[in-house]
């Protein structure tokens, strides 16, 4: 079985995808979740007991009598497990972007919010709270529109064949605009719809309509469904554009494929939870770490690592000051930073 050698990119070093390293990967990382996700339903300011949970929700899909009392039947199903959902799909999206755009790039640095993608969709779902609070659907879709729309603008500012700096050059000059603009945005609103524009953009995973969360599901399963397709055009682009259209690579598809799905999951992913940060960024780090350079490991290795972040910052947010809430994307800022800056540390040695 040929497997392609590539460098990290933290580090020189090199790695080689077996069957069996995949599954080792992919089997702790989805363990790892599987047991926080039993614990994110189990802790709260109502904490139920983790042996009650299966026998709850076994007699939740037969229709039996339930072993929980009504209010920690609404707890647990109404409350906790679609917001347990959401973060999964939430970390999940924002990760895989990362992922996609750091192989694409070539940078360690390239993430959805570096890029300006996030300030794109944070703007767009703005302008669906403040403009169209009352369509279905509004806070996704224009979302995901302003994703694209800053996808494509930092794209033709940036473009320079085989020179990714550029583009996130390009990127740092966009997000400082819109966040530029979302500043001007939220000043001119009322100020209830001002109090739910600050929590949202602090990271709000607590007030995620259904329509969100189903959008968020979908664009993690087809986005990442995606890019896995694309992995090993990934891994030849990580040498090089130019070698990579050599050995046959249709590079500008590639480009185009990768930041339109990226848009899509960056999008989906910030209308639903908000500004959550440094997701995108460390995950896919930890995941080359943990899985070596190939895309067609880190990126699922990355979904999985993402939503496992998120999972556990929701979880601290809505327990370590129960029944306060801190803002989701704070603690992921309070995880993240100290890892990426040990990761940085770390390539120097």
């Amino acid at each position: 079985m040929y497997i392609m050698k590539t460098e990290t990119l933290i580090g020189q070093g090199k790695s080689y995808l077996t069957v069996r390293r995949a599954l080792i990967v992919i089997s702790v990382l989805l363990l790892a979740l599987l047991g926080f996700a039993v614990a994110a339903l189990s802790l709260g300011s109502e904490h139920v007991a983790a042996g009650q949970l299966f026998p709850a929700l076994i007699s939740k899909l037969i229709g039996t009598a339930s072993p929980l009392s009504r209010e920690q039947d609404v707890i647990i199903f109404s409350l906790r497990l679609p917001r347990i959902a959401m973060a999964i799909g939430v970390g999940a999206a924002l990760a895989v972007a990362g992922a996609g755009f750091q192989a694409l790039l070539r940078n360690p640095l390239a993430d959805p919010y570096v890029l300006g993608v996030s300030g794109g969709a944070a703007l767009g779902s703005i302008t669906a709270i403040i403009f169209a609070s009352g369509l279905s659907y509004s806070r996704p879709l224009f979302g995901f529109a302003g994703a694209a729309i800053a996808t494509l603008i930092v794209y033709r500012l940036g473009k320079r064949e085989d020179d990714p700096a550029h583009l996130v050059l390009a990127g740092v000059v966009m997000s400082t605009f819109l966040s530029s603009v979302i500043v001007l945005m939220t000043a001119m609103t009322d100020n209830v719809k001002l109090r739910n524009i600050t929590l949202w953009l602090l990271g709000d995973l607590s007030s995620g309509a259904v329509e969100g969360l189903i959008f968020v599901l979908i664009a993690v399963a087809v986005g990442a469904a995606i890019l896995v397709t694309q992995s090993r055009a990934l891994n030849l682009m990580m040498i090089g554009e130019r070698d990579a259209f050599a050995m046959g690579v249709e590079t500008a598809r590639v480009r185009w494929v990768v930041h339109l799905t990226a848009s899509l999951l960056t999008g989906a992913a910030v209308s639903a939870g908000g500004a959550i940060g440094y997701v995108g960024l460390v995950t896919p780090h930890l995941a080359r770490l943990a899985a070596g350079s190939d895309n067609r490991l880190v990126i699922p290795a990355s979904a999985i690592g993402g939503a496992l972040m998120v999972l556990i910052a929701d979880t601290i947010a809505r327990t370590a000051l129960a029944p306060r809430e801190l803002p989701t994307g704070a603690i992921t800022a309070l995880i993240g930073a100290p890892v990426f800056v040990y990761l940085l540390l770390k390539s120097r040695k």
